[in-house]
C-alpha cells in the first residue's frame, strides 16, 4: 500500500473538546448534541464523520457512474449517522440516502450499491456498523 496522503487532526477534550488540523484549516470547538445531554451549538463527531463519508462517496460514484456512462453531475447523497445504545455499548449506524435525478430507481440503486462497494469510507466501516444504502 502506498500512502498518497495523510491527514492531521489533533483532538482535545473529547465531545466537549477541540480540534486543530496541522495546516489549521479546521480548527473548532466539539459539543456533546442536547440530544445526547450535552449543550449543542457546535459540531460533534457524527456530524464529522457524516461530512466526511458523503463526499468520499460521491467521488466513488462519480467513478462508478463515468465507467457506466451515467451523468451524476446533479447527484446528492444525504448522510445520516446515528449514535446508538446497544445493550451497556455505544455503536455507531449509517443511513445514505442517494438521489442521482435522470435515472430510474433502480439503475440508481445498482451504482449506489456499486459506489458504496468502492468507497474506501464505506470499506472501512463494512462489517463494523450498519449501513444502509437506498436511491431515493
Amino acid at each position: 500500500m502506498e500512502k498518497l496522503y495523510t491527514a492531521e487532526v489533533t483532538a482535545t477534550g473529547g465531545r466537549d473538546g477541540h480540534v486543530k488540523s496541522s495546516d489549521g484549516i479546521l480548527d473548532f470547538d466539539l459539543r456533546k448534541p442536547k440530544e445526547l445531554g450535552g449543550q449543542g451549538g457546535a459540531t460533534n463527531p457524527e456530524e464529522l464523520f457524516a461530512a466526511a463519508w458523503g463526499p468520499c462517496y460521491l467521488g466513488a460514484l462519480g467513478s462508478v457512474a463515468e465507467r457506466e456512462g451515467v451523468d451524476i453531475s446533479e447527484a446528492n447523497v444525504k448522510v445520516l449517522v446515528s449514535f446508538n445504545k446497544d445493550g451497556n455499548a455505544f455503536v455507531l449506524s449509517a443511513d445514505l440516502d442517494v438521489h442521482i435525478p435522470g435515472i430510474s430507481r433502480e439503475e440508481a440503486q445498482l451504482l449506489a450499491d456499486k459506489a458504496h462497494r468502492a468507497c474506501p469510507y464505506s470499506k472501512a466501516t463494512k462489517g463494523n456498523i450498519e449501513t444502509r444504502v437506498t436511491a431515493v
